[in-house]
């Protein structure tokens, strides 16, 4: 009972990851269940090899995909008003393309990268995404998923998903430098 009971700790953070990626309650909430039914199941698999989170992000991330392929023609994107990117680019570049200031030394990535907060950090980072952007992001980062399939289920081109990802890597690096980054103690 006691795996049940972490389990269910966790369902909240699965369920916002599945409703970033899947844009359809009934949907997420499926795809939770079925990830969660999938640990109850087989609980030997888990092992304790890595954290009980990530054990269950990466069963989670199996079903999203499935749920995308199966689901294809439904899945609709709510418009990303462009506007604000701008502003944001604006402020990072010069005229010439080139940065307006350089931007911090991020230290020793791979030092950072074991840090749980660093994580913590990085996840409200990208839920500040705007939701199309964030979605975008998410599947060519964490559910890994080819350029060219995440175009074809998103109806996007090549050249637009390129800026999107580009604006969300950009929104990322300035929310990480405020956040994070610009934190650490000297």
């Amino acid at each position: 009972m006691a795996l049940a009971d972490d389990l269910a700790e966790h369902r909240g953070y699965l369920l916002r990851f599945a409703r970033l990626q899947l844009r359809n309650d009934a949907w997420a909430e499926d795809a939770v269940s079925e990830t969660l039914l999938a640990a109850l199941s087989r609980p030997q698999s888990f092992g304790q090899r890595s954290q009980l989170k990530t054990w269950l992000v990466g069963i989670l991330k199996h079903k999203v995909v499935d749920v995308l392929r199966e689901r294809r023609r439904e899945v609709a994107l709510l418009s990303d008003e462009g506007g604000e990117d701008e502003a944001m680019e604006a402020l990072l570049f010069q005229a010439d393309g080139h940065y307006a200031r350089q931007p911090t030394d991020w230290g020793n990535p791979e030092q950072e990268l074991s840090s749980r907060q660093f994580f913590q950090v990085l996840e409200a980072c990208t839920d500040k995404l705007p939701a199309a952007m964030g979605r975008v992001f998410l599947m060519r980062e964490w559910l890994e998923l080819s350029s060219d399939e995440i175009c074809n289920e998103l109806g996007l081109t090549p050249t637009n998903l390129y800026v999107q990802l580009h604006r969300a890597r950009l929104r990322l690096r300035e929310c990480l430098e405020l956040h994070w980054f610009g934190q650490r103690p000297a």
